[in-house]
């Protein structure tokens, strides 16, 4: 389907008339993020796959509860968040790291990278040393880090105090940086 030039706003007006189309071109502009959100929680392609697909069910659904048609695309990624989290309360997975997911280090020096591949190295190192975190930093760390929630938002996501938060993204932040300078 070929995206509209319609801001999210007009979009979201047409959706609360149950208009199909511009479900779909909703569906279209925000899938992969809300995707990504998931996934970077749970860690299951399927799971996030599900996820997803039952948020934008429920937002499609629960569009008269939306305060500010503005204010939909946070509103969608709080549902991925919240139903990603109970995902992962209700399977409460502690999964092995695979020998495949270890990080290695190129051992040709005759092979130079360009400043945007070894960007995209620097990523994909944290994004993977990441996923290798116990669930409960892996967690907290998308949240604050890549998903930009603050403490209170965190804490009142995770249902934790602001303290125990702040303690909790801070060992995250340690952990995180230990995993890296293992694999460098």
């Amino acid at each position: 389907m070929i995206l509209t030039k319609e801001n999210t706003e007009v979009l979201i007006a047409k959706c609360r008339n149950h208009d199909r189309n511009a479900q779909l071109e909703i569906y279209n502009r925000f899938y992969k993020a809300m995707f990504n959100t998931s996934y970077r929680i749970v860690k299951n392609q399927a799971e996030a796959e599900d996820i997803m697909q039952d948020a934008f069910l429920t937002a499609f659904t629960k569009l008269s509860s939306l305060e500010s048609d503005s204010m939909f695309v946070a509103w969608l990624k709080r549902i991925v968040v919240n139903a990603s989290l109970t995902a992962l309360k209700k399977n409460n997975k502690y999964e092995e790291v695979a020998l495949e997911a270890v990080d290695y280090k190129l051992s040709d020096d005759t092979y130079e990278m360009s400043a945007d591949e070894m960007s995209k190295l620097k990523v994909n190192s944290v994004l993977e040393s990441l996923k290798q975190l116990k669930t409960s930093y892996s967690t907290i760390l998308s949240l604050y880090l890549i998903e930009g929630y603050d403490y209170d938002e965190i804490a009142n996501i995770m249902d934790i105090s602001y303290s125990n938060c702040r303690t909790l993204v801070s060992r995250a932040k340690q952990s995180l940086k230990k995993k890296l300078l293992i694999t460098h």
